[in-house]
């Protein structure tokens, strides 16, 4: 276990364990993705981790976000394995007390199959663990940061409205705004105190444009770490957002003329000596020649590989898709593109003279707020990686203006809609296959078939009053 990626204060052993709950009677666990997850009697908590698992439910990787089983059953979870308990691994590194819960105990499962002792190839922990542990083989180290952009709605319930007539907490586009933070202030601050709490390390908090949008930047550390914080902070957004009164969103474009909520993603490798593996001299402001290789693979995979970097990594969502408009306007790049500080580019090379060398990063813009953090990080880093081991080239120029790339012959277009996504994906010779194996791309490529065939039946407003009268 990495310390980088272990919560302070979290336990060594099961005496420590022990030691840390005395006074506690119960402990709260969690799953990936939408984080479900139960409470649990200390004896019987502890002799989950006395015994090394506990059983879960599987239908947890057999039904969508509304509890839907899917339309095409899946191995995990079935009929005609009823369902089944699954083992879940009760991780200690993941330690922390929820503070708007009487600082009852947490901590974060992950899910293995009990015969190999291998992680199962949906679970999200364990699918980026499984890829951190293959850049560890190559003495590097995966880091990251995220950025959420979080919008926010009045106290009314959308729900008794039917999901229509929105009223975000501020209007008007506000993007740093030391005066809307005066709205309302009590649950922006309570998001920041609250993360520190929880274990969730902040370092930046503020206004974004955009009617009721905030952004959280989350502290740069190692990707298994950020990874778990970032989900843990949708969890906070919203349930500190149900004491005040609000509901906060990580919907990627609530607002169809307005700008929408991304998710971005800070990337780089450390070296066995700790070193940032994509900086180089103090006076270059260029990559590396193993940070150029690492971009070159996540550029080849942005199109070929989208059944995981797009389908469930990026942008799992049929809504995540009308952020991604490209221009000067919203911020949100639609082509396979790059360049030094550029926020026109797919991935922004952070590098100096802006920063230090020891930052030099790339940030991956292509993300919404409702990207699964996990799944993200696991396709950036594995097909970073990817490039690294195939030292792949870049064969595209950076980019500088906003201008410069729609024109150009070379640039590759973005998938628009999860269903082009989910349908190259499921090709037999994607890159996603190759990297991450059939099982997952089986798998989650028939979550988001699901996600496509309730969309495709679904009638909305738009076509209700575009036809109803004229057509």
């Amino acid at each position: 276990m990495s310390t980088a990626s272990a919560t302070p204060g979290a336990p060594g052993s099961i005496d420590d364990l022990k030691q840390l709950l005395l006074f506690d009677v119960k402990v709260k666990v969690a799953v990936d993705g939408v984080l479900r997850g139960k409470f649990m009697s200390k004896d019987k908590f502890l002799g989950a981790v006395a015994s090394e698992g506990f059983g879960f439910c599987s239908v947890i990787f057999g039904w969508d976000m509304h509890d839907s089983v899917y339309t095409r059953e899946l191995a995990i979870s079935n009929k005609e394995n009823g369902y089944c308990d699954i083992m879940a691994s009760i991780d200690l590194s993941t330690f922390r007390r929820i503070p708007w819960e009487n600082n009852v105990p947490f901590f974060l499962v992950s899910f293995f199959d009990p015969k190999t002792s291998a992680p199962i190839c949906a679970d999200p922990r364990g699918v980026l663990r499984k890829v951190v542990d293959n850049a560890a083989a190559h003495d590097l180290e995966c880091i990251s940061g995220v950025e959420f952009e979080i919008y926010s709605e009045t106290p009314e319930s959308v729900a008794q409205k039917g999901f229509t007539r929105l009223q975000p907490l501020t209007p008007g586009m506000h993007g740093y705004s030391l005066l809307r933070t005066q709205l309302n202030q009590e649950y922006f601050h309570a998001l920041f105190d609250e993360s520190l709490k929880f274990g969730i390390d902040i370092e930046g908090h503020h206004t974004e444009t955009g009617p009721g949008v905030l952004e959280t930047a989350l502290a740069y550390t190692s990707a298994m770490r950020i990874a778990d914080n970032a989900i843990l902070y949708k969890f906070l957004a919203k349930s500190v957002g149900l004491k005040h009164g609000v509901l906060p969103s990580f919907m990627a474009k609530p607002w169809g003329n307005l700008p929408g909520c991304s998710g971005h993603v800070h990337v780089s490798l450390k070296d066995r000596e700790g070193r940032n593996a994509f900086s180089l001299s103090e006076a270059d402001q260029y990559l590396s020649q193993l940070g150029e290789h690492f971009l070159a693979g996540v550029l080849d995979g942005l199109p070929d590989g989208r059944i995981f970097l797009f389908g469930y990594g990026l942008v799992p969502t049929i809504n995540g898709y009308k952020r991604l408009v490209g221009g000067e306007a919203f911020w949100a790049p639609n082509a396979v593109t790059y360049g030094y500080d550029s926020r026109a580019a797919s991935i922004r090379i952070i590098s100096p003279p802006s920063v230090p060398p020891s930052a030099t990063r790339l940030e991956v813009r292509v993300p919404g707020a409702d990207m699964n953090p996990y799944f993200a990080l696991s396709a950036i880093f594995q097909l970073g990686m990817r490039g690294i081991t195939k030292q792949l080239k870049l064969t595209t120029p950076p980019i500088s203006t906003y201008q410069s790339y729609p024109a150009r012959k070379e640039v590759t277009s973005l998938p628009s809609s999860l269903e082009d996504a989910t349908n190259a994906m499921m090709k037999p010779d994607s890159i996603a296959r190759e990297v991450f194996g059939d099982d997952f791309v089986d798998h989650f490529g028939a979550t988001r078939e699901h996600e496509v065939r309730l969309w495709n039946a679904a009638v909305t407003n738009w076509e209700v009053e575009r036809y109803l009268e004229l057509a």
